[in-house]
């Protein structure tokens, strides 16, 4: 039975579940918020950092997945879908996606809706604790990766040319010289 979006109303997180029709979106106070289609810049860089982390990580106790539902806070009617994830408590995923902050994100900045991953989802995910999290520009080719320092965010900016290495995984570094 397809579920009948309601335009410019409240959805709750269950309501937001529901929701099956060809489209991907992410759930905000209430708020759906379509997402466009990724670029194919987008989908190499995606694609090659989970390749990496996944050859990283074999054998570990965390794993990397992508674009999964994230309810950063489990009382709240919102729910985000990052582009790349490492999460290393695995009790917190769910049929229905993860709750709670994973260890890592990786977002891959969308140059129509920079204000996105610029600051609502900076804002979001340090609040909801996450340790680390990167914003991937491919049109500038720089990475900006925040750190979580005693409930503030640390900033460091790194291009295309450097190695950087994962705070929350010791001995991890990722590689995005192919791209630059």
């Amino acid at each position: 039975m397809a579920f009948e979006l309601k335009k410019e109303q409240y959805y709750t997180f269950e309501e937001y579940l529901e929701i099956d029709d060809g489209n991907k979106y992410e759930l905000k106070d209430g708020i759906l918020y379509m997402m466009s289609a990724p670029s194919p810049i987008h989908q190499d860089i995606s694609t090659e950092l989970i390749f990496q982390l996944k050859l990283f990580l074999r054998d570990r106790a965390c794993k990397v997945t992508h674009e999964i539902n994230v309810r950063l806070f489990k009382d709240e009617d919102t729910s985000v879908i990052p582009d790349i994830l490492v999460i290393c408590d695995n009790s917190k995923m769910t049929d229905s996606g993860y709750i709670g902050a994973p260890d890592f994100i990786i977002e891959i900045a969308s140059p129509s809706n920079p204000d996105k991953d610029y600051l609502e989802k900076l804002i979001d995910y340090r609040d909801a604790g996450v340790k680390e999290y990167w914003i991937i520009s491919p049109e500038k080719k720089k990475i900006l990766t925040y750190t979580l320092k005693e409930n503030k965010y640390e900033l460091a900016v790194y291009t295309f040319n450097d190695l950087i290495e994962v705070g929350t995984l010791s001995g991890c570094q990722l590689d995005l010289t192919m791209f630059k």
